[in-house]
């Protein structure tokens, strides 16, 4: 896993070192007093949902496709406001079912961003370290909550970083903490909202995925073309890379799709 990481994850070095260094931990140890919390904040096309399944593939036999691994989608799973008491129910007596029938099961919520404020602290019981809940011993489970919240403030920092001439090797964790916590657990759009998730300390890693300056993006380019058999030329690289939008208006230094389209982009020279 760190290897792949360090060749196919794109300009992403907090996240390498927080999530190999966490899950490594948490292996290791035969008898975690709690599970494995992770939340992955970010702008489109960082890299977020890419590295959570490729984390699943190392941890799973079939990855994404295990019968332990488990993932939800607000707007798939809990698209009506007015429903959330029964999502409530539904979604406590899903995580307490499979964690009964496979204790080592991991569980990605997408979208935290579109998630109803209130809904995801049902599971509350189960992130926590306390033995065992309603007779289930839970605590070898891997919770991955992916989110777009905090994107624009993870952006805004790494901008005034790299105008006040610190690149984007050099940012910190700690640079970043306040921006997040604000953007995703002070705002009443964002499933965390007054979540006791949150004022309990229940989340072991919160992640920042950067932006993505042009030259990751072109990294991206190679590396889909060679997973798509093609030739690596590199006017088809240059032409992928400027065919995407960039910020600020200015500089143009950060992509503002990520890597997200580059796969789509590249049948337009071929």
């Amino acid at each position: 896993l760190e290897c792949d990481l360090a060749m196919n994850l794109v300009g992403q070095p907090l996240v390498r070192q927080q999530v190999v260094k966490g899950v490594r931990e948490f292996l290791e140890n035969r008898n975690p007093v709690k599970p494995l919390v992770m939340s992955f904040h970010g702008s489109t096309g960082t890299g977020k949902t890419y590295v959570s399944s490729m984390l699943i593939r190392y941890l799973f036999q079939g990855g994404l496709q295990s019968p332990y691994v488990h993932q939800f989608s607000p707007i798939v799973h809990f698209p009506h406001a007015e429903r959330i008491e029964q999502y409530k129910e539904s979604l406590k007596r899903w995580i307490q079912g499979n964690l009964t029938n496979c204790g080592r099961s991991a569980f990605l919520f997408d979208e935290m961003d579109k998630m109803h404020p209130g809904l995801i602290d049902v599971i509350m019981p189960f992130l926590g370290p306390s033995w065992v809940v309603y007779g289930t011993n839970y605590r070898k489970a891997i919770f991955i909550f992916i989110s777009n919240a905090g994107g624009e403030q993870i952006n805004e920092m790494t901008l005034a970083l790299w105008r006040a001439h610190k690149d984007r090797e050099e940012i910190s964790l700690q640079d970043l903490e306040l921006a997040i916590s604000q953007a995703v657990f002070e705002n009443p759009q964002s499933g965390f909202w007054k979540s006791g998730i949150i004022n309990e300390h229940l989340i072991d890693l919160v992640v920042p995925f950067l932006p993505l300056k042009r030259h990751h993006v072109k990294q991206c380019v190679v590396s889909e073309l060679i997973q798509q058999g093609l030739e690596v030329r590199p006017d088809v690289v240059q032409e992928v890379a400027d065919s995407i939008p960039y910020f600020p208006e200015e500089e143009k230094m950060f992509s503002s799709t990520g890597c997200k389209t580059v796969a789509s982009r590249i049948s337009f020279f071929f």
